[in-house]
C-alpha cells in the first residue's frame, strides 16, 4: 500500500487588499491561509528526497506571492485561486484552502471569518 501524505499549512500570514468594501481596498488587511494537502508519497519515502516531495517551503512562497498580486472581491475567488493553482502545480489528491480574514469590517465582532474550499482530483477515491 503506497504511503499517503498530509502536508499542513497553518496560518500563512498575507497582508493584501481583498475586499468588498473601498476601506478594504484602499488600506488593506492581513488574512491568514491553511493549507490541507494530500498526496501519494511512496516516491518521496522510498528516496527519502525531497525531489519526490511537495516541498512546503515552495508552496507557502507560491501561495503568498499569488495572494498579493492580484486583489478579489471576494475570498471565494482567492480560495478558488489558490486551489486552482495548488492542484496544476502539485501531485496533491484531496486539498483544503481556507483564507481566514481576523479583521472582517462586519458590524457584529466576531474573531474572524473564512471560506474553505475543497478540491479533489479527477479519478481518486
Amino acid at each position: 500500500m503506497a504511503p499517503k501524505a498530509k502536508i499542513l499549512i497553518r496560518g500563512l500570514k498575507v497582508f493584501a487588499y481583498h475586499g468588498c468594501t473601498q476601506r478594504e481596498k484602499e488600506e488593506g488587511q492581513q488574512f491568514l491561509i491553511d493549507i490541507e494537502l494530500e498526496y501519494d508519497a511512496a516516491r518521496a519515502v522510498e528516496a527519502d528526497d525531497l525531489a519526490g516531495a511537495v516541498d512546503y517551503d515552495e508552496l507557502a512562497t507560491a501561495v503568498h506571492d499569488l495572494a498579493t498580486r492580484d486583489r478579489y472581491d471576494l475570498i471565494e475567488a482567492l480560495a478558488s485561486r489558490i486551489g486552482e493553482y495548488i492542484m496544476q502545480e502539485t501531485p496533491a489528491t484531496l486539498l483544503r484552502v481556507r483564507v481566514r480574514k481576523p479583521h472582517a469590517p462586519l458590524e457584529k465582532k466576531v474573531e474572524e471569518v473564512a471560506v474553505e474550499m475543497v478540491f479533489e482530483r479527477d479519478g481518486q477515491g
